[in-house]
């Protein structure tokens, strides 16, 4: 059987960023909704939890992806609802987080914001919005804003597809 684990990822709209994860090799599943952390950042924040094997797809190329198809150097008035995270439920992704960060900052000319903090809930969105991507593929709101990031994710990522 394959080893699965989990992190949650928030940075943007949980409609893109679950798109952009259910694309690729080795994520079994992704959850959209809401996560919180510990205080200060327990308030519910859009995002998704990635279900991976990480002997097909590591933990920091799932971050770098993350990185990449969110405004992770950018703090805006929609911070509260779309906080920049990676949420950690072992202490060793804690770790490999602050090991990676450092030598993806490179590839940013601005800092890069994304914390890494502590998964302490999630509440699903409701069904209808669920697979939003899949679901509605030529929707306004897709080809303005998820379509980009499924474009980056071709270009920079393509073998992990």
């Amino acid at each position: 059987m394959d080893r699965q684990e989990k992190v949650g990822f928030g940075g943007g709209c949980h409609w893109c960023t679950e798109a952009v994860f259910q694309q690729l090799a080795g994520v079994s599943r992704v959850a959209q909704g809401y996560i919180a952390s510990l205080h200060p950042n327990q308030a519910y924040s859009e995002g998704v939890i990635v279900y991976y094997n990480p002997e097909r797809i590591p933990l920091e190329i799932l971050l770098e992806i993350h990185l990449h198809t969110h405004a992770a150097t950018k703090e805006h008035s929609f911070r509260k609802s779309y906080r920049s995270a990676m949420y950690y439920y072992r202490d060793e992704d804690k770790y490999a987080f602050a090991k990676a960060l450092p030598l993806l900052q490179h590839s940013f000319p601005e800092p890069i914001i994304t914390q890494a903090l502590p998964f302490a809930a999630f509440k699903p969105s409701r069904e209808s919005i669920q697979d939003y991507y899949k679901k509605n593929p030529e929707a306004p709101f897709c080809e303005r804003y998820t379509n980009p990031k499924l474009k980056i994710l071709q270009q920079k990522y393509g073998r992990y597809l």
